[in-house]
């Protein structure tokens, strides 16, 4: 009897011990991990707008964005081919929250700089955070010869310089669909006449809607609340495609806008969309890598 009592006791404490360190493994095979929301869009900027992704730690984006002229000056301009303008850009990362960035339009010849900082990452797991949020900022300089347009006012360095200010605020939905909105305020220091705000208020509307492994409807859109009332400038909008192609992202879209940087889209005479008054052009993206990443 003390025999078969002894083996029980074994028995029973081997498996108590076997059971125990299962719920341990169970334990520790359970950790919940954060899942980051990546690739909400394929590049930092939707069309015109920045998006709400950032550049990894050590990349530089070499960026081109080209616009034509406009497609409803028919054939002798060639529908637009003619007439080019762009945007040649450098975006650099340098951590996983922030990249900075440099540009130069052909567009009253602006230099423009940006600063993007993510305050909060959509994730989910150990951390659901259902939206992310970044703060932009940026400067531009007017390159022209005559920046202020008036002959009885000194064009100093201050007068060419206009700001922008941002917050972005998106969300991945599914492998599919993502979208955003972004608050923005621009400030010019000096204006064509009195009667036109320094100050102006918008909010941009993006969004990407993927079609297949490669190619994704894209689209940007700003509302400018408080222009002039006798102004009559449209809002900039912007629907095109992007495709990847290996290491490129090759963009291909349809804009009302002329300028290719937020001072430049937001202020500048844009032209009526839905009348066909609109411009082709591409954005070429390519992204290299400057600094290992750590393993």
């Amino acid at each position: 009897m003390n025999k078969l009592l002894l083996l029980f006791s074994t028995v029973l404490l081997g498996s108590t011990s076997l059971w125990a360190q299962d719920d341990l493994l169970d334990l520790l095979g359970e950790e919940e991990t954060i899942n980051y929301a990546t690739n909400s869009f394929k590049g930092t900027r939707v069309v015109n707008a920045q998006s709400m992704e950032m550049l990894h730690p050590g990349t530089m984006d070499f960026r081109i964005l080209h616009r034509f002229g406009r497609v409803d000056q028919g054939y002798y301009q060639l529908f637009g081919l003619d007439q080019a303008s762009m945007r040649m850009g450098f975006d650099f990362g340098l951590s996983k929250n922030l990249m900075v960035g440099i540009g130069r339009s052909t567009t009253k010849k602006e230099v423009d700089g940006l600063i993007k900082y993510r305050l909060l990452w959509q994730s989910n797991g150990k951390r659901n955070i259902p939206v992310s949020v970044l703060a932009l900022g940026g400067v531009t300089v007017n390159g022209l010869k005559d920046a202020v347009g008036n002959p009885a006012i000194e064009t100093t360095f201050s007068r060419r310089l206009a700001y922008f200010y941002s917050v972005i605020v998106g969300r991945k939905f599914n492998e599919r669909l993502s979208l955003q909105l972004s608050p923005t305020l621009i400030h010019q220091n000096i204006v064509i006449n009195q009667v036109n705000p320094n100050t102006l208020y918008a909010v941009g509307f993006g969004g990407r809607m993927k079609l297949n492994k490669r190619i994704a409807v894209i689209w940007d859109y700003s509302n400018v609340f408080n222009r002039f009332p006798g102004d009559i400038r449209f809002n900039p909008l912007s629907i095109g495609f992007d495709i990847e192609t290996g290491g490129h992202v090759f963009q291909l879209h349809f804009s009302n806008a002329v300028g290719m940087n937020e001072r430049a889209f937001l202020v500048d005479n844009n032209s009526n969309f839905f009348r066909g008054q609109i411009q082709f052009g591409f954005n070429l993206s390519r992204v290299f890598q400057l600094k290992k990443q750590p393993s």
